[in-house]
């Protein structure tokens, strides 16, 4: 259903678990309300790739994650993660500058100086560890910041969960990603960073599946919210009725879960 990793993986959750804490008793018709809601004029098609993109996460992507994530231990995961975030902080540093986010994006300067010099490259995280707080910019939320609407919902094949905006945003994130350019390498740079992204996404994609009355509702919310929310730096208004610390405590007791789930895989005579 595309790429989910790191920060997402756990916001996905945290709203998904919003949806269902909250709105469960009304998915039916939240659901029927919603397929006339400007927000989604292409509803209608949009499930209908949405229900191509989770065919092949079925027989294709999450085969190819988990054969991953056999061979490869925690510790080299953690390294490719930390190693393509720390590329992204490049097009973070560009897009605080276009936001006029010109503290942020010093830090942001220094936070990758640090990881690429004293982290090896990128692949350990210093940088978090000396106070330099990470962050996630991108062209979508500098295109919003500029006044550009939202417009349309949109699944797209294999790339998953997009918006009208969001579309030309994600060609200029390519462009700003120094992967992009190193050639036949970045080919196999990018599908790595798929694997390892898909991967870090189970979890989520677990939930969605198990939890959720209408998987494709709860994909296009929790996505949704997730932009607004990094668009406006965390700073969005949140119902009186939401209970945030029920919500943490159902997104620890679903990792919780998880974590017991692969101690028993791992337990002798599970093989």
């Amino acid at each position: 259903m595309g790429i989910l990793g790191g920060k997402f993986q756990r916001m996905v959750v945290v709203f998904l678990c919003a949806q269902a804490y909250g709105l469960s008793g009304c998915a039916t018709t939240a659901s029927q309300d919603l397929s006339l809601s400007e927000v989604d004029p292409y509803e209608d098609i949009n499930r209908k790739v949405y229900a191509f993109n989770m065919t092949v996460d079925e027989y294709v992507a999450e085969p190819v994650a988990n054969a991953y994530k056999t061979v490869a231990p925690d510790v080299v995961r953690t390294g490719v993660n930390n190693f393509f975030g720390n590329l992204k902080t490049i097009n973070t540093v560009i897009n605080d500058v276009l936001q006029g986010k010109f503290q942020q994006s010093a830090e942001d300067s220094g936070r990758f100086l640090v990881n690429s010099t004293v982290g090896l490259g990128g692949l350990l995280d210093v940088a978090t560890d000396m106070g330099l707080e990470h962050h996630e910019e991108d062209f979508d939320q500098t295109f919003a910041v500029w006044g550009v609407p939202q417009g349309s919902y949109l699944m797209l094949p294999f790339l998953g969960p997009s918006t009208t905006r969001g579309i030309p945003g994600a060609v200029l994130d390519t462009a700003a990603n120094p992967a992009t350019y190193v050639g036949m390498p970045a080919q196999a740079l990018q599908v790595l960073e798929v694997i390892n992204s898909r991967a870090n996404a189970d979890g989520a994609l677990k939930f969605i599946d198990e939890a959720a009355l209408d998987p494709y509702v709860f994909t296009r919310e929790s996505y949704l919210q997730w932009r607004n929310n990094l668009i406006n730096d965390g700073n969005i208004e949140v119902d009186a009725n939401d209970d945030i610390d029920e919500l943490l405590e159902l997104e620890d007791a679903f990792y919780e879960e998880n974590d017991a789930e692969k101690l028993t895989d791992q337990a002798p005579g599970n093989d």
